[in-house]
C-alpha cells in the first residue's frame, strides 16, 4: 500500500515499522521516549517491540488512559518527567496510542524546550484516520475539547492495522464515525462503500482512503483558515455533547458516538440552512441510527450545550459557525445558524429514537 506524503513527512502504511529505526538513526537523537497510556503499554507494547526486533533503547512515559486526563496537569507531569530524564532539544518522543496520546504527546513535544521531534504511531482506528494526521495537537480545559494546542507536524506517522486487533468493538465504532464523516464531506462513492462494510473488520484500503481525504484537505489549508474547517462537520454539536457527557454521564460517550450524534444534528441544519435535500437527510439519519446506539439529549441540557458551542474554536465575533453539507460528498463552512435551529436539530435527533 502506498505511503502518503504529508507536508514534508511520510504517513507509512503497513510497513511493520521498518522505516522507524532508520528515522531514529538518521536523527541522531540523544534520547528516545515512548509515550503511552497504561492500556497501550499492556496491549500494544508487545506488538511494538516485536515489530522492532525487541528494540529497547528508549525510556517509557506512561499516563492513565481516558479523555478526562487530557489536561494541563498531566502535561506538567510529563514535562517534569522529561526534565528528570534530562531530555534535551535533540530528544525524540514516539507517541504510541490513541487520539488522547497523539494529541497530548504532540502538544507536550511541541512545547517542551520550544519543541522536540515526535513520531505518531496511532493504535486506535480513531487516531489512525483522524487524530494522528494533520499536525493538530491539543488538550482540554474545563471539559472543553482541545482548547489549548499547537499546529506541529510529526517527523512521520506509522499506520499498522495489526494494532486494531487489540481494540474492543466500541472503540472501532468510535473511529468509524470519522470515516463516515470523510465520505459525507468529500467522497459520496466512498460513503456508499462504507455503508456496505463492517466496522469490526474495516479494511486497510478504507483507512488509507480516509487518511488520503484528510491529508488532501489539510495540505491545502494547514492552519485551518478556510477549507480545513469542513473536517469539523458533526463536531460543533458533537464536541458539545461529548463534553457534557464527559462531565455528567456515568458511562460517557466515546468521541465517535458523540460525533455520530453531531452529524445527524448538523445534517438537519444542512437541510434547513444549506442545500442538503430531505431525502439525503433521511438517508444519513437512517444509516447512522442503524449503526450507532441511541442517546437521549436531555432538554434541560440544551442551554449548557449552547454555552459549550459558544466556546468552539471555529467561532468568530461571537457567532457559532458550522460546516454544513451541500450534498452527500460536498461540504461548505463558516455557516451561521440560529440558536433556535440548533435546538431544533437536537430535538430532531431525539425524535429519531422516540419512534
Amino acid at each position: 500500500m502506498n505511503n502518503i506524503e504529508s507536508a514534508g513527512h511520510q504517513i507509512h502504511f503497513e510497513t511493520q515499522l521498518e522505516p522507524l529505526m532508520e528515522l531514529i538513526n538518521k536523527g541522531k537523537y540523544s534520547n528516545v521516549f515512548v509515550f503511552a497510556d497504561r492500556n497501550t503499554t499492556e496491549l500494544c507494547m508487545p506488538v511494538f517491540r516485536q515489530m522492532l526486533d525487541e528494540y529497547s533503547e528508549f525510556d517509557m512515559i506512561e499516563v492513565d488512559p481516558g479523555e478526562e486526563n487530557k489536561n494541563i496537569d498531566f502535561c506538567i507531569g510529563i514535562w517534569k518527567t522529561l526534565l528528570d530524564f534530562e531530555a534535551d532539544r535533540k530528544s525524540l518522543m514516539i507517541n504510541l496510542g490513541g487520539g488522547v496520546v497523539t494529541d497530548m504527546g504532540g502538544f507536550v513535544a511541541s512545547t517542551y524546550k520550544r519543541g522536540i521531534d515526535f513520531i505518531n504511531i496511532p493504535t486506535t482506528l480513531l487516531a489512525m484516520v483522524d487524530a494522528s494526521v494533520g499536525g493538530k495537537t491539543g488538550i482540554d480545559v474545563d471539559n472543553v475539547k482541545n482548547m489549548v494546542g499547537t499546529f506541529s507536524l510529526p517527523q512521520a506517522v506509522f499506520i499498522e492495522t495489526e494494532f486494531l486487533k487489540t481494540l474492543p468493538s466500541r472503540e472501532l465504532l468510535s473511529g468509524f464515525a470519522e470515516m463516515i464523516k470523510h465520505g459525507l464531506i468529500a467522497d459520496a462513492a466512498y460513503y456508499d462503500e462504507l455503508k456496505k462494510s463492517d466496522y469490526k473488520n474495516i479494511s486497510a484500503a478504507a483507512i488509507h482512503r480516509s487518511v488520503e481525504i484528510k491529508n488532501q484537505v489539510v495540505t491545502e489549508d494547514p492552519l485551518e483558515k478556510g477549507l480545513r474547517k469542513i473536517l469539523n462537520f458533526g463536531h460543533t454539536i458533537g464536541h458539545a455533547v461529548e463534553s457534557y457527557s464527559l462531565s455528567k454521564d456515568k458511562k460517557p460517550l466515546t468521541h465517535g458516538e458523540a460525533i455520530a450524534i453531531g452529524m445527524v444534528c448538523e445534517a438537519y441544519l444542512s437541510h434547513k440552512n444549506s442545500e442538503l435535500t430531505a431525502e439525503e437527510l433521511q438517508e444519513i439519519s437512517a444509516y447512522i441510527k442503524s449503526v450507532y446506539p441511541a442517546y437521549k439529549i436531555k432538554e434541560k441540557s440544551f442551554p449548557q450545550l449552547a454555552v459549550l458551542m459558544q466556546s468552539d474554536k471555529k467561532n468568530e465575533h461571537g457567532n457559532i459557525l458550522f460546516s454544513l453539507l451541500e450534498s452527500i460528498g460536498k461540504c461548505t463552512y463558516n455557516c451561521r445558524v440560529s440558536e433556535s435551529d440548533v435546538i431544533s436539530s437536537m430535538e430532531y435527533y431525539n425524535s429519531l429514537y422516540a419512534k
